[in-house]
């Protein structure tokens, strides 16, 4: 009976509920599963037919220490080099440089001289590139000066974490349209949902990640969908991808942008598509 590793963190033991579902159309497939934890020292992982990247969320602050154990997998889904390419969000530079639509971004870099440059005003995104759960994410009104000088310490702080800052112009459409994340699974548009906008205000949480989201199903229209076969073509080890979601949001003009790409360890909404499950299941046993 082949061994699948379906990866987690020490805070999700059973895997979090949404990803619980793919196990048993894994055992009705015939394969045994287990839930190790990434950074446990008694896991044996070359025991494992295929590790399948799932829950382990607790890595942004561990980024290398978390790539460098990828690396001593023998067969990781999705692969290490995908991993850290797209754990450090500056892979949204190759996408526009690939001609691919995304959220406009401002990159502000360790060791930048000077305080923070911010825009006179209008409503901006200030985060890290390295981040899980919209965690050291806040939206502040730069023409409000309480809100300003929280959004240049919000810069401070990051930088002088070693952190590499994005900012980025608050697409107001989000509030009505939401996100839209589009869901593939072995290499096959599978399913995509809404998320509702999560941001309301200056990052007052310390750290801690925004996990409650408003997710229902949607449908995607063609150019949404477009745009995510752009996107996933774009991507350095595409053809070895098992999952990819792209996220997209309502751009300045109305159109379609990439606001992120999750292919390390994303939240799939099986729950949200009949079959979903089922079709995850067939693709972790197609790559035994």
């Amino acid at each position: 009976m082949p061994r699948v590793a379906l990866v987690t963190c020490a805070e999700l033991p059973d895997l979090h509920t949404d990803d619980q579902l793919v196990v048993e159309p894994l055992r009705a497939l015939g394969v045994d599963v287990e839930t190790p934890v990434w950074d446990d020292p008694a896991v044996d992982w070359a025991g494992f037919d295929v590790a399948v990247l799932r829950n382990p969320w607790d890595y942004p602050r561990r980024r290398e220490q978390f790539l460098a154990w990828t690396r001593s997998v023998p067969r990781l889904l999705n692969p290490p080099a995908v991993v850290a390419w797209n754990t450090d969000k500056v892979y949204l530079r190759e996408l526009a440089a690939a001609g691919v639509p995304v959220v406009p971004t401002t990159w502000l870099e360790p060791g930048h001289d000077g305080g923070p440059e911010l825009p006179d005003g209008g409503e901006y995104v200030v985060k890290p590139s390295v981040s899980a759960g919209s965690a050291d994410t806040g939206r502040y009104d730069l023409a409000d000066q309480q809100q300003r000088a929280l959004a240049e310490a919000h810069v401070d702080k990051l930088l002088a974490r070693g952190d590499t800052v994005m900012l980025q112009p608050y697409l107001s459409a989000v509030d009505t349209a939401g996100e839209t994340a589009m869901l593939h699974l072995g290499g096959v548009f599978s399913h995509a949902i809404r998320k509702g906008p999560l941001l309301d205000g200056p990052d007052l949480r310390d750290g801690a990640p925004l996990w409650s989201e408003e997710i229902a199903p949607r449908e995607p229209s063609e150019q949404e969908r477009d745009v995510a076969r752009r996107t996933l073509a774009a991507i350095p080890g595409h053809d070895q991808l098992l999952y990819a979601r792209v996220d997209v949001i309502p751009g300045p003009d109305g159109t379609p942008v990439v606001l992120e790409v999750e292919l390390t360890e994303p939240s799939l909404f099986l729950a949200t598509s009949p079959g979903a499950p089922e079709r995850l299941a067939r693709a972790i046993t197609a790559q035994l």
